[in-house]
């Protein structure tokens, strides 16, 4: 069965794609939960004005998204950690943690994909990454993970 996705869903696609399911799947829960349509012509002709649409929002928040950029560019984030005595930490900063601290500071939920990290975080210490709101708006962000 195909399905054209409303909604990103980790490790199946992005919103807007086609993809190729089991039929059970498609057929009780990614219909049932609003996250899928089926594939079929009319669908498929709907699916144009639907990403149309999307552009169009996006491009609304163009603007918004530019702002957030330019508050997140001085900005170092503090992510609190335990750590153990070496400075290796538990576990690891994820990009949903980054996401709340961010939240925190510009009050808008970024979703966590929108993270980019050049390395894993495992220790204590600075980091970089970068946001990207919009492909034509990216912001660096400046990370540091400290013991709490």
């Amino acid at each position: 069965m195909e399905i054209i996705l409303l909604k990103n869903i980790d490790r199946l696609g992005h919103k807007f794609d086609v993809i190729k399911v089991k039929d059970g799947y498609g057929r009780n829960y990614l219909i049932p939960q609003k996250m899928g349509i089926i594939a079929n012509s009319t669908n498929m002709a709907k699916l144009n004005n639907l990403k149309k649409q999307e552009e169009a929002r996006l491009e609304k928040m163009l603007d918004q998204f530019k702002v957030y950029a330019e508050q997140l560019k001085d900005v170092t984030l503090k992510i609190p950690v335990k750590a153990g005595a070496s400075g290796k930490i538990f576990g690891s900063v994820t990009p949903l943690q980054i996401a709340q601290v961010i939240r925190e500071h510009i009050d808008y939920e970024v979703d966590k994909r929108w993270i980019e990290l050049e390395e894993e975080i495992k220790n204590l210490g600075t980091y970089q990454g970068k946001l990207n709101f919009h492909k034509d708006v990216v912001a660096d962000l400046n990370i540091e993970v400290l013991e709490a």
